[in-house]
């Protein structure tokens, strides 16, 4: 039986769980895992559920068949094949912990995504990329050609058809146009000191400040830099025993998990944009499993 998502964004009332639940069922189709949540601030709901199709419906029919549901409650909804992997294209630059680390994942099978182009603006990671069958664009990047390489960048997440594209420690800034034209379907990752240590020796300021707490935040890019709806963070302890290099070394793990953490739930359709915030369903038991087993 083929596995669906449903996700569903409203402002809140009476009746929609038992209209998603009734439509389903009436339709021959069981839910299998289902995340709800009412946000009592903004007065909007939110809903993702995952079901089976036990009578063959196709997305079409279901999607044709719910309209006038969602019409008549104000849904935003959409419809997905769970067994469709997303398009991503990687963007990189010369610090190569976190792409090394998405590309282990993607080969074990432990992040269900396909892969479609990795966007650099040096050649460091050419030959590591190239040796995964994965397409490898070095697209260098100066104050005089930034407009020109960017709209070659865009130019190939458009024609590899590219839903999501991740900045795996990527330096360069993005332009307004391009945060908006794929605004909720570009995630970043940095380092947890902004803005209290800034440039290019964040860690090195940290040790000489005496820190105790190393963290690592994903994040949608907007405009305003660093500043997008966070979709994942976590932290490590340091001790005063420990020298700057350990402190990169131990951040870069964090990054690397942080990022990935982030993509598997974008992936999985279990992020919500809420204005300035994100509503992140936890992952089903056993999903991570099931996804490196495949």
């Amino acid at each position: 039986m083929t596995k669906y998502t449903l996700t569903v964004t409203c402002q809140s009332r009476r009746g929609i769980v038992a209209a998603i639940a009734g439509y389903l069922a009436e339709n021959g189709c069981n839910i299998t895992d289902s995340a709800q949540f009412d946000d009592a601030e903004t007065g909007r709901f939110f809903m993702r559920v995952s079901f089976v199709s036990e009578t063959g419906c196709g997305l079409a029919a279901l999607r044709k068949g719910f309209a006038p549901v969602a019409e008549s409650l104000g849904m935003t909804t959409a419809f997905h094949d769970e067994s469709e992997k997303m398009k991503v294209v990687i963007m990189v630059s010369r610090f190569g912990h976190c792409l090394n680390d998405l590309l282990y994942r993607w080969r074990i099978g432990a992040l269900a995504v396909d892969i479609v182009a990795v966007i650099s603006n040096h050649m460091d990671y050419q030959k590591v990329v190239v040796n995964h069958d994965i397409p490898f664009h070095c697209i260098r990047v100066t104050k005089d050609n930034k407009p020109q390489a960017e709209a070659e960048q865009v130019r190939i997440v458009r024609e590899a058809g590219a839903e999501l594209v991740v900045l795996a420690r990527y330096m360069q800034v993005l332009s307004d146009e391009m945060c908006r034209e794929m605004s909720g379907r570009i995630i970043n990752i940095h380092h947890s000191f902004l803005p209290s240590f800034k440039g290019a020796t964040p860690y090195k300021q940290a040790f000489e400040r005496g820190v105790k707490l190393i963290g690592a935040t994903s994040h949608y890019v907007t405009a305003d830099l660093d500043e997008g709806p966070i979709i994942e963070q976590d932290i490590i302890r340091v001790t005063h025993a420990q020298s700057p290099e350990d402190y990169v070394s131990l951040g870069r793990d964090v990054e690397s998990q942080v990022l990935a953490r982030a993509i598997h739930a974008h992936i999985h359709r279990r992020v919500f944009l809420n204005g300035n915030k994100t509503i992140v369903f936890p992952p089903s038991p056993g999903s991570y499993a099931s996804e490196r087993m495949g």
